[in-house]
């Protein structure tokens, strides 16, 4: 099996499971491999966006019902529910719409502000807003890497898997250092 048939074939799940989370280089990667001429990038565009929705969607009704429980069970969670909570009353459009794209917060963003009063219709309006521009904006990134990368390796179809092997390592070492430091 070769690696273009292996993305083929898992790549759209892959990309749907990173996106519920907190899938910034499951997304960059998409986006290299649609580039590629794998994936399709409409498809990429379309899984991210509905993926990143509904993981948020959950994480708000999570905060929703049991947004006490959960704050009890997350110290470290609840040390921060103050300040998102300041910030969702002041801004809240532009909180909902950016948190996404501050990393870590994919997950607490959406349940912290379900415990705040925003109403759940604003919040998926906005959440979808959010997703819609987070999908675009970072697979954009993958895609601008797989433009790049061709423009300076003219035989790139050598060494593309080295380049998302180097890819993948690269998103697991931020995402391990940034776990580390909270940790």
């Amino acid at each position: 099996m070769t690696l273009g048939t292996l993305i083929e074939t898992h790549g759209y799940w892959m990309l749907a499971v990173g996106c519920l989370l907190e899938g910034e280089t499951v997304l960059i990667l998409a986006g290299f491999a649609a580039h590629r001429g794998y994936l399709n990038p409409v498809a990429v565009l379309a899984i991210a966006s509905t993926a990143g929705f509904l993981g948020d969607q959950f994480y708000f009704w999570l905060g929703r019902r049991h947004g006490a429980a959960v704050l009890a069970r997350w110290p470290a969670l609840a040390q921060q529910a103050g300040r998102v909570q300041r910030l969702v009353t002041r801004y809240h459009e532009a909180v909902i719409i950016g948190l996404r794209f501050a990393y870590g917060l994919r997950i607490a963003g959406p349940i912290l502000i379900g415990t705040t009063p925003v109403p759940a219709w604003r919040f998926g309006l906005l959440n979808a807003l959010g997703a819609i521009l987070w999908a675009g904006l970072i697979g954009a990134l993958g895609w601008m890497f797989g433009h790049v990368a061709e423009v300076v390796f003219a035989e790139i179809r050598q060494i593309e898997g080295w380049l998302l092997l180097g890819l993948a390592a690269a998103g697991a070492l931020v995402w391990w250092l940034r776990r580390s430091r909270r940790g």
